[in-house]
């Protein structure tokens, strides 16, 4: 409110919505009651009963689900909340973790286990987390329903369930180098979102590239081969199999298979991108269930983050493809 509202001004993004459908009592009853996005045969019966044009129809559909979409300013407002959230989260870790012997040897997380130290810092930073994690779990139920609702839905169960289960557990050390690898890449698809809104579409397309190759690097890299090898494999040999190992490394697995399916879809943009030039649409993002083909098709040439196709934006936001810069 007093802070990204007056920066999206500044930067000419208007609190304007979509075109209101105009009032009509008998295709209201049938969006609410029946369906939003009615069938060839439905709308033949529409346009004889109320004497219109089956393409009319079709328009006050399509602009009666839009109306219900958030306005850019409203989704420029939630992306820069959340891109600072991510940025000074993962700035606070990075600073906390530098000092921290586990950091540098992953096998400090199982020395002296269970019997270490919780200081102030580290529980200041588990609970920062663990609450903004819960935020997303609650707002994605009231938001509009996006293609990828079952997978973040898993996303923030399992990530709930490690910061939980970690910390009661005491195994914050560990949970430490999970939290942060996975802050590494967020702000920076927050940032494309911000860039996007705002039409600055080079720079949009410049910090989602570099998201990609980020959250690539750090998801099937470094998560693997560092926290994975650390919790499967060194706890294994220094404190061996412990009643919870099972369910704390199956939440870790979880993870790291949703890890995959983002980054196949994140590589399929991109490949469309250098292949094409420009990409309708990225692959994991969040698009609602109730956007039509149509308007996909008719916006296939924007940018990266097409504003026109998207509804409310989530963790990873409706991507679109623009002019690359290798174009």
């Amino acid at each position: 409110r007093f802070i990204a509202k007056p920066c999206a001004i500044n930067l000419g993004i208007q609190d304007s919505g979509p075109h209101r459908a105009q009032p009509n009592a008998i295709l209201e009853k049938v969006f609410t009651s029946i369906t939003k996005s009615p069938d060839g045969k439905r709308l033949e019966g529409l346009s004889k009963q109320l004497d219109w044009d089956v393409r009319k129809i079709q328009r006050w559909f399509r602009h009666r689900r839009n109306q219900d979409k958030p306005t850019t300013l409203t989704k420029f407002c939630e992306s820069m909340w959340r891109f600072t959230f991510y940025l000074s989260i993962f700035f606070y870790g990075i600073r906390f973790l530098w000092t921290a012997p586990w950091f540098w040897d992953t096998r400090q997380c199982w020395y002296n286990y269970p019997f270490q130290p919780l200081t102030s810092r580290l529980y200041y930073y588990y609970i920062l987390e663990l609450a903004f994690y819960w935020s997303l779990m609650f707002s994605q139920f009231t938001d509009i329903k996006r293609k990828d609702f079952l997978i973040m839905f898993v996303h923030h169960l399992a990530t709930i369930g490690l910061i939980t289960f970690s910390y009661m557990n005491n195994m914050v050390r560990v949970g430490t180098l999970v939290l942060c690898l996975h802050d590494a890449s967020d702000f920076l698809l927050e940032a494309a979102k911000l860039a996007n809104y705002a039409k600055y579409q080079r720079l949009c397309d410049a910090f989602f590239m570099l998201f990609g190759v980020v959250f690539i690097v750090t998801r099937l890299g470094i998560y693997p081969f560092w926290i994975l090898n650390t919790t499967l494999f060194e706890s294994w040999e220094l404190i061996g199999p412990y009643p919870s190992w099972w369910l704390f490394n199956g939440l870790l697995v979880t993870l790291q298979v949703l890890h995959i399916i983002w980054s196949y879809l994140i590589i399929r943009t991109a490949s469309k991108a250098l292949a094409r030039g420009k990409v309708s649409k990225d692959d994991r993002s969040d698009v609602e269930s109730s956007s039509e083909e149509e308007d996909v098709t008719s916006n296939s040439t924007k940018g990266i983050f097409s504003t026109s196709s998207n509804g409310s934006n989530r963790l990873n936001g409706h991507v679109a493809g623009g002019q690359w810069t290798g174009e």
